[in-house]
């Protein structure tokens, strides 16, 4: 069994690259007038803030995933998956650009197409997809729409400085622990890096001189890339219930489509429609600061990793207790948030 040192190279090259790209790219942005503007009722910010630190980031890891590459002896498998991973999240990536450049973005419909052809990409050319379903066509089915929701999860999330970032550094942690005794090394090798690189966007994300938004390129690519690597590890070793730590890691984001979601169909609104029913705009009308907020989201998001750690090492009847209880929270959460008028 490896130890977590192994990775430690890893996350820091794509710390110290991330960290170089950052202010570069902010300083691109800026220099082509790629900014979030604060045109509609639905943003947060008063200013024009700019794109391209989700560049910055996706460039961190790709250039870690270059370095472990061609330092590490590399299981055939594990090539092929950390190949398909990286195809994927480049088509995410070049979506998101694409998409934080043109001024109104893309029409949802073309990017969830190539959200789903990403998706069918890795599953179908390089097997990453949901193993516990025995029939194939229904394990394609169920990690096309995993992918795809986990991916727009953490897009739909990120209405606040650090918050989709921040969750997304816990859950590679989380990712990466929970892998680490059953060696499945792309798993740790993917998110080690992703964890490195997202770390070193967060100072500038939460700076009020040098701040830098990583715009759905950011977003949809750390989704995409956590939405894989939650594909590459077995959490039954020790009881079925394991299967649940996936969605404990990513419960926030997931807990936040739903919620979204609801809201917006209770209005007679797509899903897919902007709105301020986000859990975090709630918050806000609640009285909570933004940094509370955040600090909520951090805390809640490492309390939730910790007992999918649990659920993969503790025995059912334990297990189901956690589950009950974290059902119990949520459904509290819930009853308290939908109290709250938005506009």
């Amino acid at each position: 069994m490896t130890s977590i040192l192994t990775y430690i190279p890893t996350s820091f090259v794509a710390f110290l690259t991330s960290l170089f790209f950052v202010p570069l790219c902010r300083f691109i942005a800026i220099k082509l007038n790629i900014f979030d503007c604060p045109i509609t009722k639905i943003k947060t910010h008063k200013e024009n803030v700019p794109y391209l630190g989700g560049l910055a980031i996706a460039i961190g890891w790709l250039v870690s995933m270059s370095f472990v590459r061609f330092t590490t002896d590399f299981q055939t498998g594990t090539l092929s998956n950390l190949r398909g991973i990286s195809l994927g999240s480049l088509m995410m990536l070049l979506l998101g650009i694409i998409d934080d450049v043109k001024i109104k973005g893309l029409n949802f419909k073309l990017k969830l197409a190539v959200q789903i052809t990403a998706a069918a990409v890795v599953i179908f050319f390089f097997d990453i997809r949901i193993h516990f379903i025995k029939d194939y066509w229904i394990s394609c089915l169920a990690s096309i729409i995993w992918i795809t929701g986990i991916t727009n999860a953490f897009n739909i999330i990120d209405v606040m400085d650090g918050l989709s970032s921040g969750i997304a550094f816990i859950a590679s942690l989380a990712f990466l622990l929970i892998s680490l005794p059953t060696e499945m090394i792309y798993v740790n090798f993917c998110t080690a890096a992703l964890a490195g690189s997202v770390l070193a966007f967060i100072p500038f994300n939460l700076s009020k001189s040098k701040k830098i938004f990583m715009g759905d390129a950011g977003s949809l690519f750390v989704g995409f890339v956590l939405a894989n690597s939650a594909l590459g590890t077995s959490y039954t070793s020790t009881n079925e219930i394991g299967l649940l730590a996936p969605l404990f890691i990513l419960s926030i984001p997931i807990y936040e489509v739903a919620l979204v979601s609801f809201f917006r169909i209770k209005k007679n609104k797509l899903p897919f429609e902007g709105s301020k029913d986000h859990y975090a705009l709630r918050l806000i009308k609640m009285g909570f600061s933004k940094k509370q907020i955040i600090s909520i989201t951090y805390l809640s998001c490492s309390v939730l990793a910790l007992c999918a750690f649990l659920l993969t090492r503790l025995e059912s009847h334990y297990s189901l207790c956690i589950f009950i209880i974290v059902i119990l929270l949520l459904w509290v959460a819930t009853i308290r948030l939908s109290r709250v008028v938005v506009d």
